[in-house]
Order: C-alpha cells, then structure tokens, then sequence
C-alpha cells in the first residue's frame, strides 16, 4: 500500500534566506560559516540551484566555491532561524499524522496510511503538505511517495524543486531498474565506478547479477543489502519522534575526502549545531558518539563519556576531535561521512566536577551567544576553537599553530 512519504524542503538554508532578502533573488546563493564575502576557510553548508550550476556543492570549502562564482552572495548560516522555519514545517506533518521520523532541519518521513479517512489516499496527503508547507512559510518541498522508506526517497529527489513524483505500487523493481545504480543508498562514487567496471551500470543489471557472484564481488553484507535494494525492499518502520534519546547531525561529502582540515572545520560545525540544539531543548549530554563511514561502505563509530554532562560547545567540539583523531588514526582511506551525535540527555546539571560558580559562568556564556546569534545571526558570536588559523591571527596577532605571549602551542590534529 503507498502510504510512506518522503518530504524534502528545496534548498532550505539558501531558500529561507532568498525569502527573507528579495534582493538575492535571481542570484546564486552560497550558505557556509566562515564566508568572509567568499574568502574565508569554511565550507559550504547548502548552495542554491543557480549556484550549483557553477559546481558549488555542499562540504566544498568556500575559497573553491569563491573561484567557481565570485557573483554569488555568500552569506553564513543563521540555524536558529532555520530550527523555528523547521519547527512549523514540522508542525504541517504532524497535522497529517502522529508518525513522523525528522531527518534532519528540513527533511522527514511520514507514514499516512492511517489518515486515509481523514485525508485521502497518500497521494492527496502529500499534495496537501506540499500546499500548507507553502502556504506557511513561503517555501516548497518536494515529496516522494510510496511503499517504503527508501522508495519514497528516491522519488522524493527525482523532481526537484516543488515536484510530487509517486512510485507505482507493486511497480517498485521496473521503475527503478533504469536509474543509474548510484541512485542506491551506500552506492557513492568509488562504488559505483567499482560496480561499473563488473558491467553494473544500471539498478537493471544490478537485478539482473546472480547474488552469488554480487557476494563475491561485493561481500556478502553490501551484495545483499544493494541486492534487496535494487528489488524495491526496505523494511524499516517510519520510528516517529517524541522525547529525544539523542541529538545529532551527520554530513555526507558529496566528494569523498582525505582533506584533515575539511574534516577538521565539518566537525567543529557539527559540534556547534550539536550544542546549540542541546540547549534549545534544555537537556544536557552524558555521552557523546562520532560516526565515520569510510570509501563505499564501510562505517565506524567510537563513544565517550562527557563528565560532567554538557551542552558546553567547546567541550562537545573537544570530545569530538579526540573521538576523530581515534577513529582516523593513520588511516589515509577517504572519507564519505561524518557525524556526531549527543545522548545520555537528562534535565538539569547532574554532578558537576567543576565548582559551580565556574559551570553556571559557562552556561551564561552560552545563554549569552545564542541570544545575540538569534538577534543578529549565527556566528555573529561563536568559540575560539571555531576559528579557522587565519581568523584567529587576525584578532590576537598569532596564530594558534605559532607561540602564542606565553610561548604556548596549540596543538593540531594528529
């Protein structure tokens, strides 16, 4: 039965920033930290579809998005202004059903099966969506829908912006058997020039190889995860949301990368959103985990206790570098993802193994950057630590990999 949608805001952080600034329209727009009009040593969070006509893509760091269009307006991203803009696009799916799984800011999938009296079939509760999405915030998604999760993903991505594409059911393994084969999840670029060159083009021939011959090729895991993939199959429920059991943020690098300081600058912003996003919730972490997925598909992850619990950006930021250094180690592999993620959350401050006096100072400070960053936009006021070196002469005089007055050294990541 087609009852799971896959909702998709187009171009979200770039979006709500050409709604909020008529005078960018029409231009390419670029969202990163750090844009110091294009010159700075951030990366690019999201960029606008004129944008991505010059090749800017998302994790590129904004000195190469700079070279590739000088015209564009860079701007920094404002994610307390994105988190309320997702909020009442998340308040529009719960009017539609209770079963709502958040992906991320502007992403979501929806099991509607349920509303059908309410609503209509799938395919007229998700054209509803798509009007009071519109309707309320001024910005347009696109929607996949289907049988399963993955489907309705897939769907979701074929029409962008503002499309409505429905997978036919029972129809699953012809629709899909024409797309290229890195339409699958777990298929990036690496995998999918390794699968071409045993004369897997297509999720066609994909169908079409025996499995014993994809296990050996593949490995047995990833042969029958891509294999039931190609078949249409996903078994995952729709896991709606309610009291978090974590708080997280992951980015997939549309290149995969070996670039330490890309991986370095991605964390330090996962670290920051990971924060802030404890904070606006009122809980605090005991346990923080970094996850690593490596060239194809492999995937590491590696935890550690925070003591005493936090939502301290600074101190989530070193926890995750430790983690990092970990998990990298002298592995040169590239890497296709990272992300972070903050559990063990309980209300209240738990026991403190700093005075008190000093963790309440912290705590104002934070109270005091995300005030001014929601009045006047994020990074207005950010950490030191978030500070790429050349940020970091420009307003002491040294930089954290010179001796600094006391003759002191920062040391980088191994």
């Amino acid at each position: 039965m087609l009852g799971i949608l896959h909702v998709d805001m187009d171009q979200f952080y770039a979006a709500v920033e050409m709604r909020d600034d008529p005078s960018l329209k029409g231009r390419p727009v670029v969202i990163g930290s750090d844009p110091k009009q294009g010159r700075g040593r951030g990366v690019v969070s999201t960029a606008n579809y004129l944008a991505r006509r010059f090749g800017v893509h998302s994790a590129m760091p904004i000195s190469q998005a700079y070279r590739l269009c000088p015209q564009a307006a860079f701007i920094e991203p404002d994610m307390a202004k994105y988190s309320a803009v997702s909020e009442q696009i998340q308040a529009v799916f719960l009017r539609a059903t209770p079963l709502v799984e958040p992906i991320s800011l502007d992403e979501a999938f929806l099991d509607v099966r349920a509303s059908r009296l309410l609503y209509g079939n799938a395919i007229a509760i998700a054209a509803r969506i798509k009007k009071q999405v519109l309707d309320e915030t001024r910005l347009t998604c696109s929607v996949g829908v289907a049988e399963n999760k993955f489907l309705a993903k897939v769907a979701s991505d074929l029409r962008k912006p503002d499309g409505l594409v429905v997978v036919p059911e029972g129809g699953a393994r012809a629709w899909l058997a024409p797309m290229p084969v890195g339409r699958l999840w777990g298929v990036g670029a690496k995998s999918e020039e390794r699968l071409k060159a045993l004369g897997i083009a297509s999720i066609g021939d994909l169908q079409a190889w025996p499995a014993e011959a994809l296990a050996r090729s593949l490995g047995a895991e990833q042969a029958r995860h891509l294999a039931a993939l190609a078949r249409g199959e996903d078994a995952r429920p729709v896991e709606p949301g309610g009291e978090a059991k974590s708080i997280g943020r992951e980015t997939t690098f549309e290149q995969d990368t070996e670039s330490r300081a890309l991986l370095e600058m991605t964390l330090a912003e996962l670290a920051e959103d990971v924060a802030l996003r404890l904070r606006q919730q009122g809980v605090e972490a005991s346990r923080l985990m970094l996850k690593l997925r490596w060239q194809g598909f492999e995937t590491h992850t590696h935890q550690r206790a925070l003591k005493p619990p936090s939502s301290h950006g600074p101190e989530i930021h070193a926890a995750g570098r430790a983690l990092l250094a970990e998990l990298l180690g002298r592995d040169r592999r590239k890497v296709r993802l990272l992300g972070l993620s903050a559990s063990g959350l309980a209300q209240g401050h738990g026991q403190l193994s700093l005075d008190e006096a000093r963790r309440e100072k912290a705590r104002r400070a934070d109270a005091a950057q995300d005030a001014l960053n929601a009045r006047y936009g994020d990074g207005t006021l950010k950490p030191a630590s978030q500070l790429s070196p050349r940020q970091r002469r420009n307003r002491t005089g040294f930089s954290p990999e010179e001796p600094g007055p006391a003759g002191r050294r920062h040391a980088p990541l191994p």
